[in-house]
């Protein structure tokens, strides 16, 4: 099947068979290998990027069902190639990610989180990731980061994808 996806801003005419995942295409097709194969059953988060700036389980849904819609990947979030947003430098300084292989997942999520709530609290950010494991128990310096973020896009009046 043809499908068109708007990825990171950029269109794409992409061929897959309906049975493909947006995962497999991002990675396989797009080669925008942030977004990881986790436990491929929705469970991890390894997998998630945003769609119309929600996050999704990118291993769940199938390519043909993004056509038309805004994918976000962790490739496209920072401000400028080779820079960080102000969330990915929150979680290195932070230390919010040890083994890296949930990092771009809790930062889609942290971004998606700080989208809608400029200010949230520790028990709103504890459920923003807990759909999302860290196998490595790094989950007091991620939300630390994320505190860290919210703070700082707060204090400069920027918008989370900056």
């Amino acid at each position: 099947m043809s499908v068109q996806l708007k990825v990171n801003g950029q269109l794409h005419d992409i061929e897959a068979e309906p049975r493909t995942t947006l995962l497999d295409v991002l990675r396989d097709g797009l080669l925008l290998t942030g977004s990881h194969a986790g436990c491929e059953h929705g469970i991890c988060g390894a997998c998630t990027v945003l769609l119309d700036g929600e996050p999704v389980r990118s291993c769940l849904m199938f390519a043909v069902q993004a056509d038309g819609f805004e994918i976000t990947t962790i490739e496209g979030i920072a401000t400028a190639p080779g820079e960080l947003s102000i969330i990915q430098d929150a979680f290195c300084e932070m230390h919010g990610m040890q083994c890296g292989f949930c990092t771009p997942g809790m930062v889609l999520t942290a971004h998606a989180l700080l989208k809608g709530n400029s200010r949230p609290s520790r028990e709103e950010i504890v459920s923003a990731i807990s759909a999302n494991i860290c196998r490595c128990t790094g989950y007091g310096q991620i939300i630390e980061a994320i505190q860290l973020a919210a703070g700082r896009l707060a204090g400069s009046n920027a918008e989370a994808a900056r």
